[in-house]
């Protein structure tokens, strides 16, 4: 697919808009290649935009705005934000009530303590209740080098079970961009993973527009199709340039949206002959994309050439320098086309 011309976001030069230090601790590493371009802090910017012309959204953090980029909405807006404290299940409750009131509450923390410390509070006070909460977490699956106390490898999977919940895995700060606005304007719960800080732009170089819902595709190929979410549709895109030079064509389908999960187009790439699919995401092999795509193709009657994953081991990974650790559980752009151009 041919690739537009980048058009420099106007909001990126907005001098009113305040910037935060541009220096990064490793707990929040970047996952941007020295030389790729970036935004900085795409998420606190948009919210803070919208609620310029939307005075019934709020903004709650747990004591991480600033390594949520909360911290841009709550210097614009000081007078719709709620700093929670170190508590999680607090935090969630707090949402729900302020979302009962009329307000759209938009929570932020790190995804493993959403997932693993606040689940039963997201569940029945927030979920069940069908409320207007929008919960966006920092740090989902390999994007700390911190270990398992911080790694939410397994996020997606504690989350796809629950009803009523939209969950949703951008890809860069394009697309974190016009995500917000999305499930701001959709009515119910909605768990996004959140990339935050220096975060890469990638997709404004192919036209993109996020759907929520909707699945699109990047790129075409005739070898192998591989179909992914968040970060990791990046190093699909890199890799795929890759392997373009040993003369491997390869396809790339983004699935930005988990659930509801967009079948429709799944099925119809993958039902294309001869060409295998592999699935690549920043999570557990078990239960994230990978395990939704093969469901989905199970239950369309799709029988494609072939079905791989590239994903993380179910176990608990070691704690270290982000692109060691991506190299070493095979998420790098070069460990993903090795491993395609190994399959086919």
């Amino acid at each position: 697919m041919r690739r537009s011309k980048y058009i420099r976001p106007a909001w990126l030069d907005d001098a009113s808009i305040e910037r935060p230090n541009a220096k990064t601790s490793a707990m929040i590493a970047s996952i941007a290649g020295p030389d790729q371009r970036t935004a900085p802090t795409p998420f606190g910017n948009a919210l803070a935009r919208l609620a310029d012309s939307k005075p019934d959204i709020v903004g709650l953090s747990a004591d991480l705005a600033k390594y949520t980029d909360l911290h841009i909405f709550a210097q614009k807006h000081p007078d719709r934000f709620y700093q929670m404290g170190m508590a999680e299940q607090l935090l969630m409750m707090a949402s729900a009530g302020l979302a009962r009131e009329g307000f759209q509450a938009w929570a932020t923390t790190y995804a493993v303590f959403a997932s693993r410390r606040a689940y039963d509070f997201i569940c029945l006070a927030i979920a069940e209740e069908n409320l207007d909460v929008k919960i966006c977490c920092a740090l989902p699956g390999l994007t700390t080098g911190y270990g398992p106390s911080h790694q939410a490898t397994e996020d997606l999977a504690i989350f796809r079970g629950m009803p009523n919940l939209t969950i949703v895995d951008p890809c860069d700060a394009h697309e974190i961009e016009q995500a917000v606005s999305a499930i701001a304007a959709h009515k119910g719960p909605v768990y996004m993973r959140l990339l935050r800080g220096n975060v890469p732009l990638v997709l404004d170089e192919y036209g993109y527009n996020f759907e929520l819902g909707k699945a699109k595709l990047l790129r075409d190929g005739d070898d192998t199709l591989i179909i992914s979410c968040g970060l990791m549709t990046m190093r699909a895109l890199e890799a795929a340039d890759l392997l373009e030079k040993d003369n491997v064509s390869v396809a790339v389908l983004h699935v930005p949206t988990i659930k509801p999960l967009d079948e429709a187009t799944i099925s119809e790439e993958a039902s294309k002959t001869g060409r295998p699919v592999v699935v690549t995401e920043n999570h557990t092999v078990i239960g994230g994309l990978g395990e939704a795509v093969a469901g989905a193709l199970l239950r369309g009657g799709v029988h494609p050439a072939g079905f791989r994953q590239i994903a993380l081991p179910d176990q608990f990974l070691d704690a270290g320098a982000l692109p060691t650790l991506h190299d070493q559980y095979g998420l790098s752009s070069s460990a993903v086309a090795a491993s395609i151009k190994s399959w086919l």
